[in-house]
């Protein structure tokens, strides 16, 4: 059976979407396929809510009926809606409903209208009051009225979520909603916060220069740039768009462009220049010359009405809108308890684990019990943009290595906001006095002397593991813009191997369509032994454990069983062996062909005994060579998403990225870096 929730508000401006986008999450690491619904629409118009869900979840999305329709044949257009949904419901394994928003149904009937819709879908409700400019007594009275109604039309509800409120009357409002009560969102003024898109929008006007990508980024406030310049210059702020007329922008819009990129002024978020005019060919050429980023925005109103109409505009979501997006779901995620959410859903974990549903589950383990993770590549614009996102899901504390004014210069260019983050210089006196003794002393037998530490320590990796090793980081993450060798080699030499284990090996998480096997060693070993191949399976079936795959160990090779002789495949039957008696505990075949490792009617003419063949789920390579082009073979050709790879066997976690990652590999890689860092303190 699907299971369905219906978002109804009991006024306006609740916010409904942070709470889709919460919801959207929670249920990403459950089920597969998500629907949004939205019941009733605005003609002509695109639907954000669905938009933005959909590209952030992969959720299916479908509307009911218009307002329009509404108000012709009421009857008729609750029959479409029940329709519509069923059509979407029968798609997916579970779906939101976010009720209607307060345009034109009828304010003074509208959340009886949503509450009979909820009764006909037969969704339970999760009613949302907003708490904005509201006591804790005017916030119970309008719940008490909602629920009195949600009764009168048999409607279940889930649970009570009031938003928007004052943090000072928190405890004040959580204290009178009683058992209904989910959660007390507090007011968040960046989530009203427009974006310079949705400032385009409302001026109507155009890219004229600058990254159409940094669009999205949020705007912190409106200045009109009507004085002078050193006056405009003095009174800029982090974040503000500046309004100036056409006719001045000669002058004006060079200096806001290099001021913008400059460390001793703030970002700006946007210029925009009313009036419609042309700005001179050699002041075009100047700024085209500076290679802006930064958005600059031209439309042929004049000041006055483009700063009136502005000033009323707030934020929306969108797709675009990332950081929003973000926030919002850190927001969610702080205040609402989720399982609890779920449980009253009777929403259970599905057997098949997508790859949305991993990747989900890494971000909300690693935001349980936060860790502090270094990333040396702070000049790498990846980083930045995934340290942007890290920052604002609160998955992890960051330090990023680099000069502090070029760091806030590239982030700001970017459209980032990195203040959360320490930003550190592996010049930092104090620091690399310390880190060269430290290393002096872990490598004195190989004659490095302190003199010769100071120069090592300033290389950003060596720097960033020494951080680790002595307790100023919990874990590092590296590689955007290093080989593997550079990454990992001061891990190496001053934090080794951990007890126990015999080799430094990694695994890929490789997430398929419907489940997550793990390879290893697809990145470090070029040619194990059979004692490092044991250990190697072992290592490999303890990560696969600590992040919720059940270890069934396939020790690959070019043949199955007894039927194939030859150096290579003995030294994968005499691994096999060791990790059976290492690890009695641990199901393990080989030798076995990936054929009959994962394919079950294979298994069953091969292996038919075998608790392993045909169910394998993590897959030992016997060497490098095999491993790199498994895992790449598997990616391309069946679509797989590859986390990885992770390192295992040192004594504290250090991670390589490919330096063809992307922000999101990055994002990932990092919150297991974090659930690793926990496991070591635990």
């Amino acid at each position: 059976m699907t299971r369905a929730v219906y978002i109804a508000a009991t006024d306006a401006a609740t916010r409904k979407v942070t709470i889709a986008l919460g919801i959207a999450e929670l249920l990403s690491r459950r089920v597969g396929t998500i629907g949004v619904f939205r019941p009733v629409v605005i003609e002509g118009r695109t639907d954000s809510t669905i938009s933005t869900l959909s590209a952030r979840f992969n959720a299916v999305g479908a509307t009911g009926v218009t307002y329009d329709d509404v108000h012709a044949d009421p009857v008729r257009a609750t029959n479409d809606i029940v329709a519509a949904y069923r059509q979407l419901a029968a798609r997916c394994d579970a779906v939101i409903i976010v009720g209607t928003d307060y345009t034109d149904v009828g304010a003074a009937t509208e959340f009886e209208f949503n509450a009979v819709l909820a009764s006909h879908l037969g969704a339970p409700v999760l009613l949302l009051a907003n708490g904005q400019n509201r006591s804790p007594g005017e916030i119970a009275a309008a719940i008490a009225v909602a629920h009195k109604e949600l009764a009168n039309e048999h409607a279940t509800l889930l649970g009570t979520l009031v938003t928007r409120v004052a943090p000072d009357r928190a405890d004040a409002v959580r204290a009178r909603l009683g058992d209904t009560g989910i959660a007390v969102l507090p007011e968040l003024a960046r989530l009203s916060a427009p974006t310079v898109s949705d400032l385009m929008t409302g001026c109507s006007g155009t890219l004229f220069l600058g990254d159409g990508a940094q669009l999205g980024r949020e705007v912190s406030g409106l200045m009109v740039g009507a004085m002078s310049l050193p006056h405009i210059l003095e009174r800029l702020t982090e974040g503000v768009a500046v309004i100036i007329p056409s006719d001045r922008a000669a002058g004006l819009l060079p200096a806001l462009l290099a001021a913008h990129t400059a460390a001793t002024f703030p970002a700006l978020s946007a210029i925009i220049m009313t009036g419609g005019m042309d700005l001179p060919e050699p002041v075009v050429r100047l700024v085209d010359g500076m290679e802006p980023t930064l958005p600059v925005i031209l439309t042929g109103d004049d000041t006055f009405e483009v700063a009136t109409e502005l000033a009323a505009i707030e934020g929306r979501f969108s797709p675009e809108a990332t950081g929003k997006i973000d926030t919002a779901l850190r927001l969610f995620a702080e205040h609402v308890r989720g399982e609890e959410l779920l449980d009253r859903l009777h929403v259970t974990k599905s057997a098949a684990v997508t790859p949305l549903m991993f990747e989900y589950d890494l971000i909300e383990r690693a935001r349980s019990d936060r860790r502090t993770i270094v990333l040396p590549e702070g000049d790498d614009p990846r980083i930045l943009r995934a340290a942007d996102i890290l920052l604002r899901r609160g998955v992890a504390d960051l330090t990023l290595l680099g000069e502090r004014d070029a760091v806030t210069a590239q982030a700001a260019s970017l459209g980032l906001d990195l203040s959360a983050a320490r930003i550190l210089s592996p010049f930092d006196p104090e620091l690399r006095e310390r880190f060269a003794a430290e290393y002096a002393e872990q490598r004195a037998h190989k004659g490095v002397s302190v003199a010769l530490a100071r120069d090592t320590v300033t290389d950003v990796s060596y720097f960033g593991t020494l951080m680790v090793r002595l307790g100023l980081a919990d874990g590092m993450v590296s590689g955007a813009n290093h080989t593997t060798a550079h990454t990992i080699r001061p891990s190496f030499e001053v934090i080794r191997t951990a007890p126990g284990a015999k080799v430094v090996s990694s695994v890929f998480f490789m997430c398929l369509e419907d489940r997550v096997l793990v390879y290893g060693d697809c990145a470090v070993n070029p040619d194990p032994t059979a004692e490092q191949l044991a250990d190697i399976a072992i290592q490999s079936a303890t990560t696969a454990a600590a992040f919720g795959v059940e270890p069934r160990i396939a020790m690959l090779s070019y043949s199955t069983g007894t039927s194939g002789t030859g150096a290579e495949v003995d030294k994968v039957r005499a691994a096999t062996e060791l990790v059976r008696r290492l690890r009695p505990d641990l199901p393990v075949e080989g030798p076995i062909q990936y054929d009959a490792a994962a394919d079950p009617t294979v298994a069953r003419a091969k292996m038919p005994e075998s608790p392993v063949a045909g169910r394998a789920t993590v897959f030992i390579v016997p060497d490098l060579n095999t491993g790199n082009n498994l895992y790449k073979a598997v990616q391309r050709s069946a679509g797989a998403v590859a986390v990885g790879p992770v390192l295992q066997g040192l004594r504290k976690p250090v991670n390589d990225l490919s330096r063809g990652a992307t922000v999101q590999d990055i994002v990932n890689t990092v919150a297991i870096t974090a659930i690793q860092a926990q496991g070591e303190r635990a």
